[in-house]
Protein backbone atom coordinates (compact mmCIF):
# COMPACT_ATOMS: atom_id res chain seq x y z
CA UNK A 1 0.00 0.00 0.00
CA UNK A 2 1.52 2.94 -1.12
CA UNK A 3 1.24 6.26 1.11
CA UNK A 4 1.88 9.83 0.21
CA UNK A 5 3.69 12.02 2.44
CA UNK A 6 3.72 15.88 2.10
CA UNK A 7 5.90 17.60 4.65
CA UNK A 8 5.22 21.11 5.92
CA UNK A 9 7.37 22.59 8.56
CA UNK A 10 7.93 26.06 9.63
CA UNK A 11 11.53 27.30 9.07
CA UNK A 12 12.44 28.16 13.00
CA UNK A 13 12.53 24.66 13.30
CA UNK A 14 16.00 22.15 13.26
CA UNK A 15 15.25 20.51 10.01
CA UNK A 16 17.69 17.71 11.34
CA UNK A 17 15.70 17.03 14.21
CA UNK A 18 12.87 17.18 12.47
CA UNK A 19 13.39 14.99 9.93
CA UNK A 20 14.68 12.07 12.26
CA UNK A 21 11.35 12.44 14.39
CA UNK A 22 9.68 11.74 11.20
CA UNK A 23 11.89 8.95 9.95
CA UNK A 24 11.13 7.06 13.66
CA UNK A 25 7.17 7.62 13.54
CA UNK A 26 7.34 6.13 9.76
CA UNK A 27 9.54 3.42 10.02
CA UNK A 28 7.39 2.72 13.69
CA UNK A 29 4.09 2.52 11.68
CA UNK A 30 5.66 0.56 8.54
CA UNK A 31 6.73 -2.13 10.49
CA UNK A 32 2.89 -2.69 11.69
CA UNK A 33 1.37 -3.17 8.17
CA UNK A 34 2.20 -3.42 4.61
CA UNK A 35 2.90 0.65 3.98
CA UNK A 36 4.96 2.00 1.74
CA UNK A 37 5.80 5.61 2.85
CA UNK A 38 7.91 7.92 0.56
CA UNK A 39 8.09 11.46 0.50
CA UNK A 40 6.08 13.29 -2.03
CA UNK A 41 6.01 17.10 -3.54
CA UNK A 42 2.46 18.42 -4.87
CA UNK A 43 3.02 17.22 -8.38
CA UNK A 44 2.67 13.56 -7.43
CA UNK A 45 0.78 13.85 -3.99
CA UNK A 46 -2.35 12.27 -5.25
CA UNK A 47 -0.83 9.54 -7.32
CA UNK A 48 -0.93 6.66 -4.47
CA UNK A 49 -3.08 5.18 -2.41
CA UNK A 50 -3.72 7.42 0.27
CA UNK A 51 -2.18 10.95 0.73
CA UNK A 52 -0.72 12.65 4.15
CA UNK A 53 0.04 16.19 4.82
CA UNK A 54 2.83 15.30 7.50
CA UNK A 55 2.57 18.58 9.84
CA UNK A 56 5.98 18.56 11.13
CA UNK A 57 6.27 21.60 13.46
CA UNK A 58 4.29 24.56 14.50
CA UNK A 59 3.93 27.90 12.54
CA UNK A 60 3.16 25.36 9.72
CA UNK A 61 -0.05 26.93 9.17
CA UNK A 62 0.89 29.76 6.80
CA UNK A 63 2.72 26.68 4.22
CA UNK A 64 -0.81 24.82 4.55
CA UNK A 65 -1.73 28.44 3.41
CA UNK A 66 0.28 28.77 0.57
CA UNK A 67 -0.64 25.30 -1.13
CA UNK A 68 -3.94 24.86 -0.19
CA UNK A 69 -5.12 25.69 -3.81
CA UNK A 70 -3.37 22.64 -5.13
CA UNK A 71 -5.01 20.77 -2.20
CA UNK A 72 -7.90 18.30 -2.41
CA UNK A 73 -10.84 16.81 0.16
CA UNK A 74 -10.04 14.74 2.03
CA UNK A 75 -7.45 16.32 4.28
CA UNK A 76 -5.71 13.68 6.87
CA UNK A 77 -2.86 15.32 9.07
CA UNK A 78 -0.47 13.06 10.46
CA UNK A 79 1.07 14.47 13.59
CA UNK A 80 3.46 13.18 16.67
CA UNK A 81 4.04 14.61 19.92
CA UNK A 82 7.06 17.16 19.73
CA UNK A 83 7.69 20.79 17.77
CA UNK A 84 4.03 21.42 18.50
CA UNK A 85 3.00 19.40 15.73
CA UNK A 86 -0.44 18.60 17.06
CA UNK A 87 -0.83 22.20 17.80
CA UNK A 88 -0.35 23.16 14.42
CA UNK A 89 -2.55 20.72 13.31
CA UNK A 90 -5.45 21.61 15.33
CA UNK A 91 -5.60 24.90 14.01
CA UNK A 92 -5.14 23.54 10.48
CA UNK A 93 -8.49 21.18 11.11
CA UNK A 94 -10.30 24.08 12.48
CA UNK A 95 -9.94 26.35 9.52
CA UNK A 96 -11.00 23.47 7.55
CA UNK A 97 -13.92 22.54 9.51
CA UNK A 98 -14.94 26.00 9.29
CA UNK A 99 -15.03 25.32 5.41
CA UNK A 100 -16.77 22.32 5.70
CA UNK A 101 -13.99 20.20 4.28
CA UNK A 102 -13.59 16.83 5.47
CA UNK A 103 -10.51 16.64 7.36
CA UNK A 104 -9.06 14.74 10.15
CA UNK A 105 -6.00 14.09 12.41
CA UNK A 106 -4.03 11.24 12.92
CA UNK A 107 -1.85 11.55 16.19
CA UNK A 108 -1.30 8.86 18.44
CA UNK A 109 0.35 5.40 18.78
CA UNK A 110 1.98 4.02 15.71
CA UNK A 111 -0.37 0.87 16.66
CA UNK A 112 -3.68 3.73 16.04
CA UNK A 113 -1.93 5.17 13.08
CA UNK A 114 -1.39 2.07 11.39
CA UNK A 115 -5.12 0.73 12.24
CA UNK A 116 -6.67 3.72 11.20
CA UNK A 117 -4.35 3.86 7.65
CA UNK A 118 -6.09 0.35 7.15
CA UNK A 119 -9.63 1.88 7.29
CA UNK A 120 -8.88 4.78 5.31
CA UNK A 121 -7.03 2.83 1.97
CA UNK A 122 -9.59 2.47 -0.71
CA UNK A 123 -11.41 -0.78 -0.44
CA UNK A 124 -10.46 -1.07 -4.46
CA UNK A 125 -10.24 -4.86 -4.34
CA UNK A 126 -13.79 -4.80 -4.55
CA UNK A 127 -13.59 -3.77 -8.21
CA UNK A 128 -11.20 -6.51 -9.11
CA UNK A 129 -13.72 -8.12 -11.15
CA UNK A 130 -16.18 -6.69 -13.57
CA UNK A 131 -19.92 -7.18 -12.95
CA UNK A 132 -23.14 -7.01 -14.22
CA UNK A 133 -26.15 -5.28 -13.30
CA UNK A 134 -29.29 -5.45 -15.75
CA UNK A 135 -30.97 -2.73 -16.83
CA UNK A 136 -34.66 -4.44 -17.67
CA UNK A 137 -36.60 -2.14 -20.31
CA UNK A 138 -34.64 1.58 -20.01
CA UNK A 139 -35.15 4.08 -17.56
CA UNK A 140 -38.61 5.61 -17.02
CA UNK A 141 -39.28 8.45 -19.02
CA UNK A 142 -39.46 11.02 -16.35
CA UNK A 143 -36.34 10.24 -15.15
CA UNK A 144 -34.78 13.15 -17.09
CA UNK A 145 -31.46 13.65 -15.17
CA UNK A 146 -30.61 9.68 -14.46
CA UNK A 147 -29.05 8.70 -17.97
CA UNK A 148 -26.26 7.17 -17.72
CA UNK A 149 -22.49 6.54 -19.95
CA UNK A 150 -22.57 2.91 -20.21
CA UNK A 151 -18.65 3.00 -21.84
CA UNK A 152 -17.91 5.33 -18.48
CA UNK A 153 -19.53 3.30 -15.90
CA UNK A 154 -17.49 0.04 -16.88
CA UNK A 155 -13.78 1.94 -16.85
CA UNK A 156 -14.39 3.71 -13.92
CA UNK A 157 -16.79 1.48 -11.49
CA UNK A 158 -16.02 -1.63 -13.61
CA UNK A 159 -19.80 -2.52 -13.85
CA UNK A 160 -21.35 -3.38 -16.84
CA UNK A 161 -24.73 -2.44 -17.74
CA UNK A 162 -26.25 -4.99 -19.66
CA UNK A 163 -29.80 -4.11 -21.61
CA UNK A 164 -32.27 -6.62 -21.10
CA UNK A 165 -36.04 -6.41 -22.78
CA UNK A 166 -38.84 -5.91 -21.13
CA UNK A 167 -40.69 -8.98 -23.48
CA UNK A 168 -37.49 -11.02 -22.37
CA UNK A 169 -39.05 -10.94 -18.72
CA UNK A 170 -42.74 -11.25 -19.67
CA UNK A 171 -41.83 -14.46 -21.39
CA UNK A 172 -40.41 -15.85 -18.53
CA UNK A 173 -43.36 -14.25 -16.45
CA UNK A 174 -46.02 -16.30 -18.55
CA UNK A 175 -43.67 -19.72 -17.48
CA UNK A 176 -42.49 -19.13 -14.40
CA UNK A 177 -42.90 -22.00 -11.79
CA UNK A 178 -44.00 -20.69 -8.53
CA UNK A 179 -44.68 -23.90 -6.64
CA UNK A 180 -42.05 -24.06 -4.03
CA UNK A 181 -41.11 -20.36 -4.28
CA UNK A 182 -41.03 -18.36 -1.61
CA UNK A 183 -43.48 -20.38 0.72
CA UNK A 184 -42.88 -18.98 3.77
CA UNK A 185 -43.22 -15.58 3.37
CA UNK A 186 -46.42 -14.49 4.55
CA UNK A 187 -48.42 -12.38 2.41
CA UNK A 188 -52.09 -12.41 3.46
CA UNK A 189 -53.84 -10.57 0.51
CA UNK A 190 -55.54 -11.23 -2.55
CA UNK A 191 -54.01 -14.81 -3.56
CA UNK A 192 -55.03 -13.64 -7.76
CA UNK A 193 -52.52 -10.47 -6.93
CA UNK A 194 -50.14 -12.66 -4.89
CA UNK A 195 -49.34 -15.27 -7.55
CA UNK A 196 -49.06 -13.05 -10.33
CA UNK A 197 -46.35 -10.65 -8.93
CA UNK A 198 -44.55 -13.93 -7.05
CA UNK A 199 -44.64 -15.57 -11.07
CA UNK A 200 -42.80 -11.79 -11.64
CA UNK A 201 -40.13 -11.84 -8.72
CA UNK A 202 -39.47 -15.65 -9.90
CA UNK A 203 -38.83 -14.05 -13.62
CA UNK A 204 -36.33 -11.12 -12.70
CA UNK A 205 -34.62 -13.81 -10.41
CA UNK A 206 -34.45 -16.12 -13.37
CA UNK A 207 -33.09 -12.84 -15.33
CA UNK A 208 -30.58 -12.79 -12.94
CA UNK A 209 -29.43 -15.93 -13.02
CA UNK A 210 -29.37 -15.88 -17.08
CA UNK A 211 -27.27 -13.22 -17.14
CA UNK A 212 -24.85 -13.15 -14.32
CA UNK A 213 -26.44 -9.92 -12.59
CA UNK A 214 -25.38 -8.79 -9.50
CA UNK A 215 -28.35 -6.10 -9.51
CA UNK A 216 -30.66 -4.65 -11.87
CA UNK A 217 -33.42 -1.85 -12.76
CA UNK A 218 -36.78 -2.80 -13.81
CA UNK A 219 -38.91 0.14 -15.81
CA UNK A 220 -41.50 -1.05 -13.65
CA UNK A 221 -44.96 0.69 -14.94
CA UNK A 222 -44.74 -1.09 -18.22
CA UNK A 223 -46.17 -3.97 -16.56
CA UNK A 224 -49.33 -2.40 -15.69
CA UNK A 225 -51.20 -2.18 -18.62
CA UNK A 226 -49.35 -5.54 -20.20
CA UNK A 227 -49.43 -8.08 -17.67
CA UNK A 228 -51.72 -5.57 -15.11
CA UNK A 229 -49.11 -6.31 -12.08
CA UNK A 230 -46.53 -4.24 -10.91
CA UNK A 231 -42.36 -5.06 -9.38
CA UNK A 232 -42.89 -4.10 -6.00
CA UNK A 233 -42.92 -7.29 -4.24
CA UNK A 234 -40.51 -8.49 -6.59
CA UNK A 235 -37.91 -6.09 -5.99
CA UNK A 236 -38.64 -6.21 -1.96
CA UNK A 237 -38.00 -10.17 -2.39
CA UNK A 238 -35.02 -9.54 -4.57
CA UNK A 239 -33.39 -7.41 -2.35
CA UNK A 240 -33.65 -10.22 0.11
CA UNK A 241 -32.16 -12.51 -1.59
CA UNK A 242 -29.27 -10.27 -1.95
CA UNK A 243 -29.60 -9.63 -5.74
CA UNK A 244 -29.84 -6.18 -5.87
CA UNK A 245 -33.14 -4.13 -7.51
CA UNK A 246 -34.32 -1.38 -7.87
CA UNK A 247 -37.68 0.26 -10.11
CA UNK A 248 -38.75 2.74 -12.63
CA UNK A 249 -35.16 1.74 -14.74
CA UNK A 250 -33.47 4.16 -12.21
CA UNK A 251 -29.81 3.51 -13.44
CA UNK A 252 -28.03 5.68 -10.50
CA UNK A 253 -30.10 4.53 -7.88
CA UNK A 254 -29.16 0.58 -8.74
CA UNK A 255 -25.59 1.78 -8.79
CA UNK A 256 -26.22 3.44 -5.86
CA UNK A 257 -27.47 0.78 -3.75
CA UNK A 258 -25.23 -1.13 -5.47
CA UNK A 259 -22.15 0.77 -4.02
CA UNK A 260 -23.87 1.18 -0.55
CA UNK A 261 -24.43 -2.89 -0.60
CA UNK A 262 -20.91 -3.28 -1.40
CA UNK A 263 -19.69 -0.75 1.53
CA UNK A 264 -22.44 -1.43 4.33
CA UNK A 265 -22.87 -5.06 3.39
CA UNK A 266 -26.99 -3.91 4.18
CA UNK A 267 -30.16 -3.84 2.09
CA UNK A 268 -31.07 -0.48 0.90
CA UNK A 269 -34.30 0.98 0.43
CA UNK A 270 -34.96 3.27 -2.74
CA UNK A 271 -37.22 6.12 -2.05
CA UNK A 272 -38.23 9.79 -3.26
CA UNK A 273 -38.08 12.77 -0.62
CA UNK A 274 -42.43 13.40 -0.53
CA UNK A 275 -42.64 16.27 1.70
CA UNK A 276 -39.38 18.35 3.25
CA UNK A 277 -39.45 20.73 6.46
CA UNK A 278 -36.85 22.93 6.43
CA UNK A 279 -36.87 24.74 9.71
CA UNK A 280 -37.08 21.03 11.29
CA UNK A 281 -34.33 19.93 8.83
CA UNK A 282 -36.96 16.56 8.10
CA UNK A 283 -37.73 14.85 5.32
CA UNK A 284 -40.59 12.39 4.77
CA UNK A 285 -39.04 9.23 2.56
CA UNK A 286 -41.42 7.05 0.76
CA UNK A 287 -42.10 4.15 -1.91
CA UNK A 288 -43.50 0.60 -2.60
CA UNK A 289 -40.25 -1.45 -2.64
CA UNK A 290 -38.80 -1.69 0.83
CA UNK A 291 -36.79 -5.13 1.05
CA UNK A 292 -38.42 -7.16 3.19
CA UNK A 293 -35.58 -7.79 5.98
CA UNK A 294 -35.66 -4.04 6.54
CA UNK A 295 -39.19 -3.99 7.95
CA UNK A 296 -39.82 -4.54 11.14
CA UNK A 297 -43.21 -5.87 10.34
CA UNK A 298 -45.34 -5.04 6.95
CA UNK A 299 -48.90 -4.96 6.00
CA UNK A 300 -49.58 -6.04 2.33
CA UNK A 301 -50.88 -3.73 0.14
CA UNK A 302 -51.55 -2.85 -3.76
CA UNK A 303 -48.94 -0.58 -5.63
CA UNK A 304 -49.68 2.66 -5.19
CA UNK A 305 -50.27 4.73 -7.88
CA UNK A 306 -52.08 2.11 -10.07
CA UNK A 307 -53.85 0.58 -7.05
CA UNK A 308 -52.75 -3.43 -8.49
CA UNK A 309 -50.19 -5.83 -7.49
CA UNK A 310 -48.84 -6.29 -4.32
CA UNK A 311 -46.53 -3.85 -2.42
CA UNK A 312 -45.58 -3.73 1.87
CA UNK A 313 -45.76 -1.13 3.60
CA UNK A 314 -43.29 -1.89 6.32
CA UNK A 315 -42.47 -0.70 9.40
CA UNK A 316 -38.80 0.18 9.76
CA UNK A 317 -36.79 0.22 12.74
CA UNK A 318 -36.40 4.29 14.28
CA UNK A 319 -32.78 4.29 14.67
CA UNK A 320 -29.85 6.05 12.74
CA UNK A 321 -29.84 5.52 9.16
CA UNK A 322 -27.48 7.05 6.01
CA UNK A 323 -28.64 8.24 3.06
CA UNK A 324 -26.50 8.22 -0.67
CA UNK A 325 -27.13 8.60 -4.26
CA UNK A 326 -24.43 8.60 -6.66
CA UNK A 327 -24.77 11.06 -9.84
CA UNK A 328 -25.04 10.17 -13.08
CA UNK A 329 -21.56 11.29 -13.90
CA UNK A 330 -20.48 8.46 -11.89
CA UNK A 331 -17.76 10.66 -9.86
CA UNK A 332 -20.26 13.35 -7.41
CA UNK A 333 -22.37 11.82 -5.01
CA UNK A 334 -24.96 12.52 -1.65
CA UNK A 335 -24.19 11.43 1.76
CA UNK A 336 -25.79 12.55 4.92
CA UNK A 337 -26.70 10.40 8.49
CA UNK A 338 -29.75 10.83 9.96
CA UNK A 339 -32.83 8.93 12.05
CA UNK A 340 -35.78 7.75 11.23
CA UNK A 341 -38.29 9.34 13.85
CA UNK A 342 -41.69 8.42 12.48
CA UNK A 343 -43.17 5.46 10.61
CA UNK A 344 -46.20 7.35 8.87
CA UNK A 345 -49.44 5.83 6.78
CA UNK A 346 -50.67 8.56 4.69
CA UNK A 347 -53.15 7.46 1.89
CA UNK A 348 -51.50 10.22 -0.52
CA UNK A 349 -47.98 8.49 -0.61
CA UNK A 350 -46.25 5.13 -1.68
CA UNK A 351 -46.65 2.56 0.82
CA UNK A 352 -43.73 2.66 3.27
CA UNK A 353 -43.26 5.93 4.83
CA UNK A 354 -40.51 7.06 7.40
CA UNK A 355 -39.98 10.91 8.58
CA UNK A 356 -36.10 11.31 8.84
CA UNK A 357 -34.21 13.92 10.70
CA UNK A 358 -30.80 14.97 9.09
CA UNK A 359 -28.83 18.07 9.73
CA UNK A 360 -29.84 19.99 7.06
CA UNK A 361 -32.11 19.04 3.75
CA UNK A 362 -31.28 21.91 1.55
CA UNK A 363 -29.38 19.76 -0.94
CA UNK A 364 -32.81 18.06 -1.92
CA UNK A 365 -34.09 21.65 -2.57
CA UNK A 366 -30.84 23.42 -4.32
CA UNK A 367 -28.67 20.71 -6.36
CA UNK A 368 -30.11 16.99 -5.90
CA UNK A 369 -28.75 14.12 -7.99
CA UNK A 370 -32.47 13.09 -9.37
CA UNK A 371 -35.37 12.10 -7.03
CA UNK A 372 -34.51 8.62 -5.52
CA UNK A 373 -31.98 7.95 -2.69
CA UNK A 374 -30.83 5.17 -1.42
CA UNK A 375 -31.44 5.01 2.93
CA UNK A 376 -29.71 1.97 5.17
CA UNK A 377 -29.76 1.21 8.61
CA UNK A 378 -26.26 2.77 10.57
CA UNK A 379 -24.29 5.38 10.63
CA UNK A 380 -21.56 5.38 7.29
CA UNK A 381 -20.54 8.07 5.88
CA UNK A 382 -17.24 8.18 6.63
CA UNK A 383 -16.77 4.58 5.42
CA UNK A 384 -18.70 6.09 2.57
CA UNK A 385 -16.65 8.84 1.81
CA UNK A 386 -13.40 6.82 2.06
CA UNK A 387 -14.58 4.46 -0.85
CA UNK A 388 -15.30 6.61 -3.20
CA UNK A 389 -12.39 8.73 -2.91
CA UNK A 390 -11.20 5.98 -5.41
CA UNK A 391 -13.48 7.46 -7.95
CA UNK A 392 -12.22 11.26 -7.97
CA UNK A 393 -8.90 11.16 -9.05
Amino acid sequence: MNIAILPIKSSLHDGNVINTETKKLMTDIEALGEFNFHISDISDFYKTDLSLILVQSGGSEGYFLEMEKELKEPYYLLTYGSNNSLAASMEILSYLQDKNKRAEILHGSANYISKRLIELLPKKQNFAKTVNLGVVGKPSDWLIASNVDYAECLNLLNINLIDISIEELISLYKTADISEYEKNTKLDFNQSEVTEAKKLSKALETIGEKYQLEGLTLRCFDLLGKIHTTGCLGLSLLNKNKLIGTCEGDIPAMLSMYLLNKITNQPGFQANPSRIDTEKNEIIFAHCTLPLDMADSYEVLTHYESGIGVALRGKMKETDITIFKISKNLKDYYVAEGKITENLSEKNLCRTQIRIKLDDVMYFLTKPFGNHHIIVYGLHKDKINNYMQQFKK
